[in-house]
């Protein structure tokens, strides 16, 4: 599995892995994790949790993944194809704002991407998902229709969901992510958030 540090590329084995992973509460997997600062910020709230930020871009990641923290790893992969070592791993999973092929991936009910959500989650694990109206509009879909889309192919595949929750400028602004505090102030600083457990 690759993981980085600033610049660094590095490689963990499974053991080591392991062991590592071993005096924590519970795993965080933040999907699509863009520049990191999300994955970072909750690492920093959240000691005794293990927070992994995936991400297929290394480029965004350099800054956030200088943080000298024990308990925050972030690794380069696609979330249609993740590395087997996140496999049963998760007691959270959370995927913020995804655009491009993770949210066509999501619209589509990608069996690459819907299998992978399911295999590194373990029983009961639960998941939040934020989508923004912009994002939603590039990929041809309105906020609320792409919501339902997002909303039944999950279900579909086994997820409990709670009912969409809005997200409105104020609580875009409070969200620990740089693209939500971009979002915040866009010309269409509307979001919407589900959750759920496996």
């Amino acid at each position: 599995m690759e993981t980085i540090r600033g610049r660094k590329s590095l490689t963990i084995d499974l053991n080591e892995w392991k062991d590592r992973l071993t005096k924590y509460d519970r795993i965080v997997l933040d999907l699509g994790t863009g520049d990191g600062r999300y994955a970072r910020t909750l690492a920093q709230r959240r000691p005794r949790w293990f927070v992994i930020g995936v991400d297929s871009c290394r480029e965004n990641l350099r800054e956030h993944s200088q943080a000298k923290l024990s308990n925050l790893l972030f690794v380069i992969a696609s979330a249609q194809e993740l590395p087997r070592e996140l496999m049963g791993l998760a007691s959270r999973v959370t995927i913020n704002f995804p655009w491009s092929s993770l949210l066509e991936s999501l619209l589509a009910g990608d069996p690459k991407l819907i299998c992978g959500l399911k295999s590194v989650s373990r029983a009961r694990a639960s998941l939040d998902l934020r989508l923004n109206s912009g994002a939603l509009a590039e990929a041809g879909k309105t906020l609320e229709a792409g919501t339902d889309r997002i909303y039944y192919n999950l279900l579909r595949s086994g997820w409990q969901l709670e009912h969409p929750v809005m997200m409105d400028a104020s609580a875009l602004k409070r969200f620990p992510s740089t693209w939500a505090k971009r979002l915040a102030f866009g010309r269409d600083p509307r979001a919407m958030m589900l959750s759920g457990q496996r």
